[in-house]
């Protein structure tokens, strides 16, 4: 299907309180999504990144700040006026019309020719794969196939980006990886701005261009996924998007993926390069491709290291090992951090 050309959304200063809070529900939040990016909003809940997608969309009013499409103030237009598609967790189909029937239903309300809306539902429920279900009504199609109907929906009347708020909440891991899939497919042939809300850090990573991490109504850091994984700029970075494993270090917190963990029974074997810390294997723990190896360092704090699957275990379940790394796969930050109050 044809889609318009793609825009980019600008949030500038942007806050939201709620009467009885104690804090900002979003706190002078700036951010740039390009054009044809896919952008993922990702933090624990209660972080604020459900109210900036609502306020981007229009559900949710602003106390301060401004949000632009293409240099466009749109901060107080209706919803309907934005010219967003949106699609959530709930699928939020008209139960009595058929899926190709909700399809058409924003082409209906902007009063689009018949002979067009026609075309146009046919291309759209084609790109989600339901062109043999056009005629279904919702309750006899799966969830997975419900939400690929919101999907069309969302879509089919070209809207300048679509916004997603956890969308893939509701389907269970099999259908989730594969309307994953489909997502990215589709951000792949339409072009269009994607913005996704999620707090699963693994849908962040598969499907973003970038990430914009955000805690405390803020944002923490923004970057690709490479870059918040291999270089958090904050605490918070570092723990809520993988395990890290942290050592303290003249007020400074040593951050250490398990990934770049190596594990010696012998002292003798760790290189002379490599950093190192005393730690008794707590648990062995098989997740399919790899084992996780839980660890207790003699400070008394918890980590974690991994061995791909097959792979020779240098201890078991209460042993010693020394731990080491090497310096270049470790990151410096500092210590303090705050928690997530929820306000979402």
């Amino acid at each position: 299907m044809n889609t318009n050309a793609s825009h980019g959304i600008r949030i500038n200063g942007v806050s939201k309180v709620f009467a009885g809070l104690h804090r900002p529900a979003v706190d002078d939040v700036s951010l740039d999504i390009a054009p044809g990016e896919f952008m993922t909003f990702l933090g624990p809940s209660g972080s604020g990144k459900t109210t900036t997608l609502s306020m981007i969309a229009g559900f949710v009013p602003l106390t301060s700040g401004s949000i632009c499409i293409d240099g466009k103030d749109i901060s107080r237009l209706k919803p309907h006026k934005r010219d967003l598609g949106v699609v959530f967790q709930q699928y939020a189909l008209f139960p009595h019309l058929t899926a190709a029937k909700n399809v058409a239903f924003p082409l209906q309300q902007r009063s689009v020719p018949k002979p067009e809306i026609e075309t146009r539902v046919r291309d759209a429920l084609e790109l989600v794969g339901l062109s043999d279900f056009a005629d279904r009504l919702p309750r006899q199609l799966s969830g997975g196939q419900q939400q690929r109907v919101a999907l069309a929906r969302a879509v089919v009347y070209q809207p300048r980006a679509l916004l997603m708020d956890e969308p893939l909440g509701a389907l269970d891991r099999k259908l989730r990886d594969q309307l994953r899939r489909e997502i990215a497919r589709m951000h792949r042939e339409l072009g269009m701005t994607f913005l996704f809300v999620t707090h699963d850090q693994e849908e962040a990573l598969t499907l973003s261009d970038r990430i914009a991490v955000f805690n405390n109504g803020r944002v923490e850091q923004v970057g690709t996924p490479d870059e918040l994984y291999e270089r958090p700029s904050t605490l918070f970075v570092a723990q809520f998007l993988g395990e890290s494993n942290v050592f303290a270090d003249d007020g400074q917190a040593i951050v250490v993926r398990p990934e770049r963990l190596d594990l010696h029974a012998d002292p003798d074997t760790v290189p002379d390069a490599c950093q190192r810390r005393k730690a008794v294997v707590t648990e062995v723990v098989y997740v399919g491709n790899h084992h996780r190896i839980g660890l207790r360092f003699a400070d008394g704090t918890e980590g974690s290291a991994m061995r791909l699957a097959g792979a020779v275990l240098p201890a078991l379940p209460g042993e010693s090992v020394v731990v080491s790394w090497s310096p270049s796969h470790q990151v410096a930050l500092d210590q303090e951090s705050e928690p997530c109050v929820e306000v979402d």
